[in-house]
C-alpha cells in the first residue's frame, strides 16, 4: 500500500533561506535513498511559519527501510546536523497518509 509522510514544519521565519538551503539537500538525499520526493514548499503569503515536506514510499516497510539508510548516509547526517546548528526548524510534526487511488 503506498504512503506518503506529510511533514509539516514550524520554521524560524528569518531563517528561510536555511530552510531553503535544508529542503534542497533533500531534494538530492530523498531520491537516492529510496524514497519519492514529491516536494518542500516554503510559505509565501499569509503564516509566516509554517513549511511542509512530502516524500513518497511503497509501503510502511520500504519507510523503514529509508530510515535505517538514512541514519547511515553521511550527506543526511550532515543535513540533519545543520539543521540542529542553525535552529531555523522549532518544530516537526509527520503524518503518514495512505494513497487513494482513482
Amino acid at each position: 500500500m503506498p504512503i506518503t509522510c506529510f511533514i509539516c514544519y514550524e520554521i524560524d521565519p528569518f531563517q528561510r533561506e536555511a530552510f531553503r538551503r535544508y529542503a534542497e539537500s533533500w531534494g538530492r538525499i530523498i531520491p537516492r535513498l529510496g524514497g519519492r520526493l514529491l516536494g518542500y514548499w516554503l510559505p509565501w503569503e499569509g503564516t509566516n511559519d509554517e513549511a511542509w515536506g512530502l516524500v513518497g514510499f511503497d509501503s510502511l516497510a520500504a519507510y523503514e527501510a529509508y530510515r535505517t539508510q538514512l541514519k547511515a548516509d553521511p550527506e543526511a547526517r550532515a543535513n540533519f546536523e545543520f539543521a540542529q546548528q542553525q535552529r531555523f526548524i522549532r518544530r516537526e510534526q509527520r503524518t503518514f497518509c495512505e494513497d487513494v487511488q482513482p
